[in-house]
């Protein structure tokens, strides 16, 4: 695997899988499955068409697209044509895309649809490098234009000049090299303009021999992706499938995906914690909507399997009379959550930011098992992973197979490896900053480890809290507490420099419409609700019995119920739903001030 780029790679799957199943995906409402064949002539179709406009050994192709079978072969195709991809998140407005497009020197942008390419169109005067936009699907432009290209176009482009590119294509796949460039990924960043890391084939080949050696999986398995592309961690996820000759089968979208889990029926999945914490939520939910009959058998299948899953941890053997239990709290309550994830869901893979030790911990008490890993775009993006037989919750696991992990003296985590990016693109001053000596990187991560290798992150460098009394806090940790209630959507503490912590909070609005219901609290505005005294008590009895585990310098002392959540659309949420605390602070700060009052 040494000398393997991601384009042999992928060329190698197709060979060796002709005819086994590369992707599905649903088209008029119907899922389809394309073989590794079938995906190989569609890849060959479009680098073959880079070719023929003029794409040369190392230009930027970029993809402004959500996640679907034909970024993957976009990817791919832009691999094996010796150029580099620059994701960009669909999220993204024009002035952000402009930035991308200009900054990465983008030659060729392949768009989703009409919606993107207007986007593009709005900066076209300020984006002079860029030579063509290839529209994926919506678009039938009135007259063929040297600018906008359809998919059918581009595809029948490359068709068009295969027989007289299919040696310059060979030619370039044979001649990349493990140390060439392969795609720049701009973080999504919570605060200024997004910086590009530079990842070679070698990153990624490294980070896929280390990820399989620990996730359990096998070839024809199914895997659901719906993660975004443009996000280091959706991104390997799609190349583990042609590593390991998996199915890759996409979901329609983030609000399709309780439809799609049944129908795909995936062996695993990757996502990131919202994920997990809004199906506890709907769980939770459901179990307290129920008659006093069922809520009480609810809670005992619940504290069987805890008690299971404590053993399990211990790496213990369940006793007969527990094991018996089990199975009856399964049949009588846990499959449901099985069937909803598909039936055949051997675990769940949690990245991007902390899980909650609570809702990992229900999940396994339920028998399904979500595994925890860290790392960053920086990182290709893994450093450390628990495995199927070799877990703890609260932790994001040891370091992989040749990573090495160690703590600076001020507790940051730094990691080393052949995955660790080249550095920031045209920025050496970021790069010297946190690409250190001996070929170590700082992640801005604090963090400890134990005795058995173990590593727990605490909080991030630049967001703990210290208090004027010149106590640390580490805010996500209080944040994922009070988003163990499944009334609570999201959170963000503040304190820095001031006397005490306290919380801008959002609820969850199917709870608190369903609450409002039964309370009789009725025709109110969301911003009237949630200044309600039956809602403010309900947010604040969650706070009391959070702060109970917490010290009491840690202690939210108050706190403010916002009438919106934080989202992607409304920027207080970056693509990979981290909270923008930056922009939060000063979208809220008149709230904020209200509490130090």
């Amino acid at each position: 695997m040494a000398e393997k780029t991601l384009a042999t790679m992928f060329w190698d799957r197709v060979e060796q899988s002709a005819d086994g199943p590369a992707q599905q995906l649903k088209r008029g409402g119907k899922w389809e499955t394309l073989t590794w064949r079938q995906a190989g002539e569609a890849t060959r179709e479009i680098a073959t068409a880079l070719l023929a406009l003029g794409r040369k050994r190392g230009e930027a192709v970029g993809i402004l697209a959500a996640s679907r079978a034909e970024w993957v072969q976009a990817d791919f195709a832009i691999f094996s044509a010796g150029c580099v991809t620059i994701p960009i998140y669909p999220t993204y407005p024009p002035d952000l895309i402009q930035y991308i497009v200009n900054d990465a020197e983008v030659r060729t942008l392949i768009v989703e649809d009409p919606v993107q390419l207007a986007k593009v169109l709005e900066g076209r005067g300020k984006t002079d490098r860029l030579e063509q936009v290839v529209v994926m699907q919506g678009y039938e432009g009135k007259e063929p234009s040297p600018f906008i290209f359809t998919w059918e176009a581009l595809h029948r482009l490359g068709r068009d000049n295969a027989e007289r590119l299919k040696g310059e294509l060979a030619t370039r796949v044979a001649e990349t090299r493990p140390d060439d460039v392969a795609t720049i990924v701009y973080t999504s960043g919570t605060t200024g303009p997004p910086k590009g890391v530079v990842q070679t084939h070698g990153n990624h080949m490294a980070a896929l021999g280390a990820a399989v050696q620990v996730l359990v999986a096998s070839e024809g398995d199914v895997h659901l992706l719906f993660l975004p592309l443009a996000h280091s961690f959706g991104r390997l996820e799609s190349f583990i499938g042609p590593y390991k000759g998996l199915c890759t089968a996409f979901a329609e979208n983030i609000d399709k995906l309780r439809d799609n889990l049944p129908e795909v029926k995936p062996h695993f999945i990757c996502a990131v914690p919202r994920v997990f914490e809004k199906v506890y939520a709907g769980a939770l939910a459901k179990a307290e909507a129920g008659s006093p009959v069922k809520k009480k058998i609810f809670r005992w299948a619940v504290g069987v399997g805890k008690e299971a899953s404590r053993l399990k941890q211990a790496k213990l053997p369940v006793p007969g009379a527990l094991a018996f239990k089990y199975r009856l709290a399964h049949k009588l309550v846990f499959h449901k959550m099985h069937e909803a994830l598909g039936g055949r869901l051997r675990f769940a893979v949690s990245g991007g930011a902390p899980l909650s030790r609570e809702i990992a911990e229900f999940f396994h008490a339920a028998g399904i098992l979500i595994l925890e890993g860290y790392g960053l775009t920086e990182t290709c993006p893994a450093l450390t992973f628990n495995r199927f037989d070799h877990y703890k919750f609260g932790s994001v696991g040891p370091a992989l197979p040749g990573v090495e992990v160690k703590l600076a003296p001020d507790g940051e985590v730094l990691g080393r490896g052949s995955n660790i990016a080249k550095g920031y693109f045209k920025q050496p001053a970021a790069t010297a900053e946190v690409f250190l000596a001996d070929g170590w990187f700082a992640t801005g991560d604090i963090g400890k480890i134990d005795p058995e290798g173990y590593l727990f992150i605490t909080d991030r460098k630049k967001d703990l809290i210290v208090t004027a009394g010149g106590m640390n806090i580490a805010p996500q940790n209080i944040e994922n507490l009070l988003k163990g209630d499944p009334f609570i959507s999201q959170v963000m503490v503040h304190g820095d420099k001031r006397p005490y912590p306290v919380a801008l909070i959002t609820v969850n609005p199917e709870e608190l419409a369903k609450f409002a219901k039964e309370q009789g609290i009725l025709n109110l505005d969301p911003a009237a609700l949630v200044k309600h005294p039956k809602v403010v008590e309900r947010v604040s009895r969650i706070v009391e019995q959070r702060n109970t585990e917490l010290q009491s310098y840690a202690k939210i002392k108050k706190f403010a119920i916002l009438p919106g959540d934080f989202t992607v659309d409304n920027g207080l949420l970056t693509p990979t739903l981290k909270v923008k605390r930056k922009v939060i602070r000063e979208e809220y700060r008149e709230a904020l001030e209200e509490l130090y009052r």
